[in-house]
């Protein structure tokens, strides 16, 4: 087995007999090596008699194949990519007479079948192959290799994600027959888009586009991502969609079914259930399914022939694994599209800064509808500014401003209204007290905090703050806030007390409502569809979203903001938006004109100026203050990194589960970020997993934990 295992045991002192089998062993050390032997003395496959498997251990140090004998009565069913049970841990001091012995069972893949092994010593043999059905084919075992050295992780770790749980009743039971490629379908509303017939011309004449679609507001998007699957399939290939949760995963598939008819897709989400999951997975693996659309986990979809890729909404924090070695969505997307040479439709009512940076590089083509179809599809948007609440008696009594309260009347005539309220965990830190600029360090441009009430510290670097000024208006003054979902939906409900009132949020999100007159409050990516869509929608507390302490506020807040709007009906048909929010500020004004992608640009453009994500690479590595201390001092980083902080981070809240970065309870930790300059990103990602690798080999006690590309910053 290639491992770093002693050969002999340690001697006793005062045994001449121990010695000189030291010094045997040594000699038969030379020798050439033998066919390998299993511990069992049993016969050995006489083709291939080597198994190269994939142990099932996430630790780094580990990250390796390992060389196993296969015995003779394995040799059919012993294939590359099922999964195996091997005996794991004997060291070569529990070789006796060329056989190895001992060792805990483990699970794990075979990856290849081999003539003969580099390995010196004698082999361990298969213990048994779980089952015959191979689950890690080629394809997939590569991309999940890319994965884990683009994310500092272990190969097992990424399969963990990768590969589904085995259940014996959905192996039992036979994938049907694949159904033939669907006829070309319409452009239908990818009209509406100047480049849309093109982009699917395309994708049914074989060909791999990239594009970031920036779709228009409305209930048409899962029909438009339906109609590009079936543009691919009716090429001969297979398809896969990633969406951030169920209820949009519902949509898609209603509008697959839709358009494909039955039997052609497959549905891979948690709510499935273990063994319904399982079966539709290996459907997909056989090939009897080309099409597969699902969440997070499915972005490792075996798909025969994949042709097309799609992510929806890629700004949503549900595309980001919070389980090693925490991969985004995106990028695997991106690795399946390099490498496969498919084609890549990422998509959705806003834009993210990651994929402005895709069509800037030119990496991928911009899709979008003209302004005509916008000013057609969007609702009318109104904003109301502090100085009108601070003058609005209404706004003072019931925190609903005039403005507000009318297109709430005049919008419950018409159908529901929807009200968007940020949920309890938006609280901001600190922002300017004239004009609400947040307040930024000046070395870093990182959050400003005041844990003690009264010293202003950078929450990334860690400097501290004796002199700010804001720098927009120079005012010298600051103001902190925090604003409640429960409070205003309260409110909400006295100020209109004959419309019923339905919620939607963390305890209980709706999947949709009637086109009946009432009053939908919901947080943040909480909203539920309304049949005809929304008459008009309260954007409130805007201040509380765009003032929270992190890079990407604004841009979040946005994207809130977009989808919320996204529901209401278009202008023509009477559709309104109040926004309760500062008009001056940018992610505001991009939301009255209706353009994320110029916000996204914009923000994009800053974030070169500064250093920042995504133009440049950043690590978060997490840990005790000395190990983390230690950690950085022998890691042996790009020269050109450059580290932010150490920081403090909070322990985890009582009551709610420990987020891996998190600090565990009662324990003090640090941060520090890591950022390198575009290009770097391998050798930084390659430096922490050897020095996290190597600390592991020593016995270091201590965790350190890493993140590459972190979400949220700060």
């Amino acid at each position: 087995m290639s491992s770093d295992n002693e050969q002999s045991a340690e001697p006793e002192a005062g045994a001449p007999e121990q010695l000189a089998l030291i010094r045997e062993t040594v000699r038969r050390a030379k020798v050439p090596r033998a066919k390998p032997r299993t511990w069992r003395g049993a016969a050995l496959a006489e083709e291939l008699p080597v198994a190269r498997v994939l142990v099932n251990k996430g630790v780094l140090h580990l990250d390796q194949y390992f060389d196993y004998a296969v015995p003779e009565e394995l040799d059919a069913v012993a294939r590359p990519g099922v999964r195996v049970r091997v005996r794991f841990g004997a060291g070569g001091r529990n070789v006796q007479g060329g056989r190895r012995e001992g060792g805990g069972l483990i699970d794990g893949f075979l990856v290849e079948r081999l003539a003969e092994s580099d390995y010196q010593g004698a082999l361990a043999a298969l213990a048994y192959v779980v089952s015959p059905e191979p689950v890690l084919g080629p394809e997939l075992l590569a991309l999940s290799r890319a994965v884990a050295d683009r994310y500092a992780g272990s190969l097992a770790d990424v399969l963990q994600l990768a590969v589904p749980p085995r259940n014996g009743r959905a192996e039992a039971k036979p994938s049907p027959a694949p159904l033939p490629p669907p006829a070309p379908p319409a452009p239908g509303s990818w009209e509406r888009y100047g480049q849309g017939p093109a982009f699917l011309r395309a994708l049914a004449g074989g060909g791999a586009p990239r594009a970031v679609w920036t779709a228009l507001p409305g209930p048409h998007w899962p029909r438009e991502i339906a109609l590009a699957v079936a543009a691919t399939l009716s090429s001969g290939r297979g398809a896969l969609v990633v969406v951030p949760d169920g209820r949009a995963a519902g949509r898609v598939d209603a509008a697959l079914t839709e358009v494909l008819g039955d039997g052609r897709h497959a549905l891979l989400t948690a709510d499935s259930g273990p063994e319904k999951r399982y079966r539709q997975w290996l459907a997909v693996r056989r090939g009897s399914v080309r099409a597969v659309v699902g969440t997070r986990a499915a972005m490792f979809a075996p798909v025969a022939d994949l042709g097309l890729v799609v992510i929806w909404d890629d700004g949503d924090s549900s595309h980001s694994d919070d389980n090693a070695p925490f991969p985004h969505v995106r990028e695997v997307l991106e690795l399946r599209a390099a490498h496969g040479g498919c084609a890549f439709l990422l998509g959705s009512t806003g834009c993210t800064v990651e994929a402005a940076q895709l069509v800037e590089s030119g990496w991928a083509l911009p899709l979008n509808a003209d302004r005509e179809q916008l000013r057609t599809a969007a609702p009318l948007i109104r904003t109301v500014g502090d100085g009108e609440l601070a003058r609005d008696g209404a706004a003072r009594t019931a925190r609903l401003p005039s403005l507000a309260w009318q297109t709430v009347r005049d919008g419950l005539r018409a159908g529901p209204v929807l009200v968007q309220v940020p949920r309890r965990g938006y609280a901001p830190r600190l922002a300017c007290e004239r004009c609400r600029t947040p307040a930024r360090c000046r070395h870093c441009a990182g959050p400003l905090e005041a844990p003690d009430q009264r010293d202003l510290d950078c929450a990334w670097c860690g400097r501290a703050e004796r002199a700010w000024h804001c720098t927009a208006c120079g005012a010298t003054r600051l103001r902190a806030r925090i604003v409640g979902a429960r409070r205003t939906a309260e409110e909400l409900g006295r100020a209109f007390p004959a419309v019923p009132v339905r919620t939607s949020g963390r305890d209980h999100i709706l999947d949709a409502v009637p086109g009946a007159p009432a009053l939908v409050v919901s947080t943040p990516g909480a909203e539920p569809v309304a049949e005809g869509g929304y008459a008009a929608a309260l954007l409130l507390d805007g201040w509380a979203m765009l003032t929270r302490p992190d890079l990407r506020a604004g841009e979040e807040a946005l994207r809130r903001w977009i989808a919320a709007a996204s529901l209401v009906r278009g202008q023509d048909e009477g559709g309104t938006v109040v926004i309760v929010a500062e008009p001056t500020l940018r992610p505001v004004q991009a939301l009255v004109r209706w353009d994320p992608a110029g916000f996204a640009r914009r923000e994009l453009a800053e974030r070169a100026e500064l250093g920042f994500p995504p133009v440049s690479r950043m690590a978060s590595v997490t840990g005790p203050a000395e190990a983390l201390a230690g950690f950085l001092a022998t890691a042996g980083l790009p020269p050109e990194a450059e580290i932010l902080g150490p920081v403090p981070v909070p322990a985890a809240e009582p009551g709610r589960p420990r987020r891996p970065w998190d600090a565990p309870p009662g324990e003090t930790w640090e941060r520090a970020l890591i950022r390198v300059v575009p290009g770097r990103g391998a050798a930084l990602a390659a430096a922490l997993k050897g020095a996290r690798a190597a600390r592991t080999a020593r016995g270091g006690g201590d965790p350190i934990r890493i993140r590459i590309d972190p979400p949220d910053i700060g």
